[in-house]
């Protein structure tokens, strides 16, 4: 027999013990719920690809919001479907549109929630692409002031923190000096930093209808086998501006999130995707795995890699779930 001076089980004996010794916790403060909004009033359709989540119109979008605020959720992301769309993706920055009206009215009746904005065009344009198009060719640099202007009318909306998502090269710093050049210095980048070129987006391009009409994405967002870039879009992106840096998708790059937690002395968010999600509610919904259980490890499992911010659609279920 060994005598074992130090026997590791003796703190895992009780639930009492476990939670006294615990290294990560999960808080509902640290996650940010999003929202699809649409034209219209009275709109609340479940998402086919998203079971749980919905189209809302700015009335419907205003009560869930609240509902969120109440459950202790801080912060919401506002995604959209506009009224129209063209080549170089105008309603985006249209200040009467779905998008821009939905941060304005939560920003009014739920004054102390937070309110981010997705920045990106591919949702808006008729070619599904994040940016201007020549030949078939993502333009970069064309794309950057289209950006600045989404970014200044969402500010103009009453956005805390607008969310830049297209991968163009210098929109972080192009960003921030639009909006400081109008007077929202005070409103805050979260840089969409390392988004890789990946297969778990399909749900939300269908709720947002925004799949290419040609090609893909692969020019702008990074290839899923590359680590070390990662790490000098992050540090781009932080030279720029960024107040946040973001990784996306979240399960499939945790070892990305975990240099970049070394590497950098900044607030870091995970984007818990529409794949990631769609994976368990339909292993949920055939009755093969405990969903709380399943849900509640994955997001420890992006607190303890080191992300402090998580952006996702089991936000409202978890929050029921950490109050039960």
């Amino acid at each position: 027999m060994f005598d074992l001076t130090y026997r590791p089980r003796r703190l895992r004996t009780s639930q009492g013990m476990r939670d006294l010794v615990r290294e990560t916790s999960l808080d509902v403060s640290d996650l940010i719920y999003p929202l699809f909004i649409v034209p219209g009033t009275g709109v609340r359709e479940e998402i086919s690809s998203l079971p749980g989540q919905y189209h809302l119109s700015v009335d419907e979008a205003v009560k869930v919001a609240q509902e969120a605020y109440d459950l202790g959720i801080r912060g919401v992301e506002i995604f959209g479907i506009p009224t129209y769309k063209d080549e170089r993706g105008s309603s985006a920055w249209d200040l009467a549109e779905p998008v821009q009206q939905a941060i304005k009215a939560i920003r009014q009746a739920v004054p102390d929630l937070l309110v981010v904005s997705d920045v990106c065009l591919c949702q808006f344009t008729s070619t599904g692409h994040c940016g201007m198009i020549d030949e078939h060719e993502i333009l970069n640099d064309e794309t950057l002031p289209l950006l600045c202007q989404v970014a200044v009318s969402h500010a103009q909306a009453g956005a805390h923190m607008v969310a830049p998502s297209d991968m163009m090269d210098g929109r972080v710093g192009a960003i921030r000096e639009a909006l400081d050049a109008v007077g929202f210095k005070n409103v805050s980048i979260m840089s969409y930093a390392a988004k890789y070129a990946s297969a778990y987006y399909g749900p939300f391009r269908d709720a947002v209808h925004s799949a290419p009409k040609f090609g893909d994405r692969k020019s702008y967002q990074m290839d899923p086998g590359n680590r070390l870039e990662a790490m000098r879009e992050i540090e781009l992106d932080i030279v720029e501006g960024a107040d946040i840096i973001m990784i996306k998708p979240a399960l499939c790059y945790l070892d990305i999130v975990r240099e970049a937690r070394y590497q950098y002395n900044m607030p870091l968010a995970v984007y818990n995707v529409s794949g990631e999600y769609a994976m368990v509610k339909t292993a949920a919904a055939q009755g093969l795995i405990d969903e709380q259980r399943l849900v509640l490890e994955t997001m420890m499992s992006f607190k303890r890699a080191g992300a402090k911010i998580i952006i996702t659609y089991h936000a409202m279920d978890i929050a029921r779930w950490l109050k039960a």
